[in-house]
């Protein structure tokens, strides 16, 4: 796949990326062909690099999820970008379908734990890892509610499994009890908006991509 159409923005130390659903961020046991490998290939052609070539990954999306991620093309960036996240500095706003009427905004807190694939809430703050979101609805259509979530946290699956627990499971999302199919194998969760200081600039990136859905 060529990559080069799904570019919102590069520059000597970042790539900033709007990925298709259904396409893993990394190189994962189905041996399908990753973003992570789309985009190094890119850079490679690009700037006619010979031999390996760096690219860093900060952050992930899951398979089934669409929108923005960025990567790092310098082991500098890399570091400082890990060190946002780490610092909670990345600012991240999700879109997603949820299954029923959800009519009034809230905020989400829960402990999550992960098993293998798979994450669980925990009522026991000592076993599980803390988990916050805000969300508004935007619209309703056929006993579905889209609304906007502010990720205060980046816990494994923690948008698709809190949302689940107040039964209002994301649209094909039938790992944590969706019963309603959606585009292809995606599930309807887009990684719309995404904000953070540029590694060496020192000024604040933002970026949007409007929902396929």
């Amino acid at each position: 796949m060529d990559i080069s159409n799904n570019i919102i923005f590069e520059d000597n130390h970042l790539l900033v990326i709007n990925k298709p659903a259904c396409i893993p961020v990394q190189p994962d046991s189905s041996q399908d062909e990753s973003l992570f490998d789309m985009c190094k290939e890119y850079i490679k052609v690009k700037y006619k690099k010979p031999g390996n070539v760096f690219l860093g990954i900060v952050h992930r999306l899951d398979r089934p999820v669409s929108g923005i991620i960025v990567f790092a093309k310098t082991s500098k960036a890399a570091k400082r970008l890990s060190e946002e996240i780490r610092n909670k500095n990345f600012k991240k706003t999700y879109y997603a379908i949820l299954q029923g009427k959800l009519e009034k905004s809230g905020v989400l807190e829960n402990y999550i734990y992960r098993k293998d694939a798979t994450s669980f809430i925990t009522k026991d703050k000592n076993s599980g890892k803390e988990a916050v979101l805000s969300y508004k609805p935007l619209k309703f259509k056929d006993n579905t509610t889209l609304v906007e979530i502010d990720l205060k946290t980046g816990r494994h699956h923690q948008i698709r499994v809190q949302f689940a627990y107040i039964n209002h499971s994301l649209l094909g999302d039938f790992r944590y009890g969706s019963k309603i199919k959606f585009q292809n194998k995606s599930i309807a969760l887009h990684a719309g908006k995404l904000s953070f200081i540029h590694p060496t600039k020192k000024e604040e990136m933002s970026f949007q991509s409007k929902p396929p859905f």
